[in-house]
Order: structure tokens, then C-alpha cells, then sequence
């Protein structure tokens, strides 16, 4: 009975120490070119944060930029879908759970560019950059999330 008891105290530890994502299950579907080295970091990030990540290349970037409909001055490298939301480039993960636990009226988010420091762009949490919403609510974009503020 004592070795029952440790082997379940070992797996409740085990569960309160990995990352939680906002629901279980929750896919995070990445399109990226193959080349790619900061998107791949930011798919890898993505997994460590407990994320269960489906990956899909292409080499059509402008296609898969239009076919998500992120706007032209929010495009950024890789573009992923989760839960209906776009999600342009090296978002955090805090933000990325924001946008799952508060569901807003907006079609995605996006770090514009690649900034230095973001997520698969250096993982510098002191890093100072916006997070941008747009559609729906946020029109044409507004920040949803200061990273490193």
C-alpha cells in the first residue's frame, strides 16, 4: 500500500508541474516554410508549454498569410490556428491563454515582424513588444497584450 501511495504522489506532482493549456485536448495547428528556424523554435516552445502541436508546411507564404486572412501589416513568419483563432508569428504563451480563456470577439492575434526576443526569437522575457488583435471587435488591430511591461 505504501509504494501505491508514493507512486500517486509522485503522479499528482507530476501533473501540477507540467504546463497547463486552457483545455485539454486544445490543437494547435502551425503553418510554416520548411526552412524556417525561429518557427520551428516557437512549435518546440509551444510543446514545452504543454501545447499539442500538428505542423503543416508549405512554401506558399503568401497563400497561407491570405488563406488565414491576417492582414499585410500584421504578417509575421508562421501562421497557426487554435480554437478558430488565428495566431500570427511569435506570440507568448501568456497571451495565447488569454485569448483561450477570455474568447473575444476577434479573429486572431499577431507579433507583427520578428521581433528580438520573442518567443523562438531569442526567449527573452524581458523583451518589450505588442501583441496585436484583430477582426471582429478589434477592427483593424489594437494590443491585446504587452509583453515584457
Amino acid at each position: 500500500m505504501q509504494k501505491f501511495s508514493r507512486i500517486g504522489a509522485f503522479a499528482v506532482a507530476l501533473a501540477f508541474a507540467a504546463p497547463a493549456i486552457a483545455e485539454e485536448g486544445t490543437t494547435l495547428h502551425v503553418t510554416k516554410t520548411p526552412t524556417c528556424g525561429c518557427c520551428a523554435a516557437w512549435v518546440d516552445l509551444a510543446r514545452e508549454e504543454g501545447f499539442e502541436v500538428e505542423v503543416t508546411e508549405t512554401r506558399d507564404y503568401v497563400g497561407m498569410k491570405r488563406a488565414a486572412g491576417v492582414p499585410a501589416d500584421l504578417w509575421s513568419c508562421h501562421t497557426a490556428e487554435i480554437e478558430g483563432y488565428t495566431v500570427e508569428g511569435h506570440v507568448p504563451f501568456a497571451a495565447l491563454r488569454k485569448l483561450l480563456d477570455e474568447r473575444p470577439q476577434i479573429d486572431g492575434l499577431s507579433v507583427p515582424g520578428m521581433p528580438a526576443g520573442s518567443p523562438g526569437m531569442g526567449d527573452d522575457p524581458e523583451a518589450k513588444f505588442d501583441v496585436i488583435a484583430f477582426g471582429g471587435a478589434a477592427g483593424e488591430g489594437e494590443v491585446f497584450h504587452e509583453a515584457g511591461r
